[in-house]
């Protein structure tokens, strides 16, 4: 017999298996990624270095799990332990950076002096208007972000359907003084981006504290594991069992 319980051993192996196939599927998503945000570049689109860290860090460190936990080495093992406890740290820091980064976000967009830069832009307000036609919105922050000449796009019709969170289209007088249709749209981009945001930053902050509570179940199987080696090789090579409650 091993000198470490064969259930636990089966246990740790798999989990570490499945995470390798995790980090597979990360390392695939991320090549994928590459060549998109290659394109995306030139609008400053944050780099993917990071996420190829992470994706083959998840690669590695499973396989060296799966490596102590067959060999059941010792020193193997302490490694695998000391990657969990800063893989927890690492992720733990990562979910609240991603919860300070959304509220910060969140307080820029609605902020008039930092939506104007943006308004200057005209290749940026090419993309607002396609993205005020397909969601069915006026403006970042209001419909006056365009100035006084309201743009064809924000026009709405009452009776009119769609838009991101479906019924009929809510719609508004334009602002005296500006130029335009004569209904636009109630709902602002800033308003359905921010939802789109808030999505992806939950989803982000559970997979980044699900991670940390997945590496400290490691670390807690990890030391169990050293504990019976140690025991094992004290006890002068007596297979260790589990005891049956």
């Amino acid at each position: 017999m091993g000198k470490i319980n064969g259930c636990l051993k089966c246990l740790f192996i798999f989990f570490n298996v499945l995470f390798g196939i995790i980090g597979c599927v990360l390392v695939y998503g991320t090549i994928k990624a590459t060549a998109f945000s290659l394109q995306m570049s030139a609008f400053g689109a944050p780099g993917l270095g990071w996420a190829w860290v992470f994706a083959i860090g998840v690669l590695g460190i499973s396989s060296l799990g799966i490596y102590a936990g067959c060999s059941e080495n010792t020193l193997a093992l302490k490694i695998f332990a000391g990657f969990m406890v800063a893989g927890m740290v690492i992720m733990m820091i990562f979910g609240i950076i991603i919860v300070v980064g959304r509220n910060k976000l969140r307080d820029s967009f609605h902020a008039s002096t930092e939506v104007k830069p943006f308004m200057e832009d005209q290749e940026m307000r090419s993309v607002i208007n396609g993205l005020q036609e397909s969601l069915h919105c006026c403006g970042v922050v209001s419909p006056k972000d365009w100035g006084s000449d309201i743009p064809a796009s924000c026009e709405c019709n009452p009776s009119g359907m769609g838009g991101l969170y479906g019924g009929r289209d809510s719609c508004i007088s334009r602002p005296a003084g500006t130029t335009g249709p004569n209904q636009i749209y109630e709902q602002t981009c800033g308003d359905i981006l921010l939802f789109f945001i808030n999505l992806v930053c939950n989803i982000t902050m559970g997979f980044c504290f699900g991670f940390a509570v997945t590496a400290l179940l490691g670390l807690l199987v990890s030391l169990l594991m050293i504990h019976q080696v140690k025991r094992h090789d004290s006890a002068g090579g007596a297979s260790y069992a589990m005891k049956s409650y």
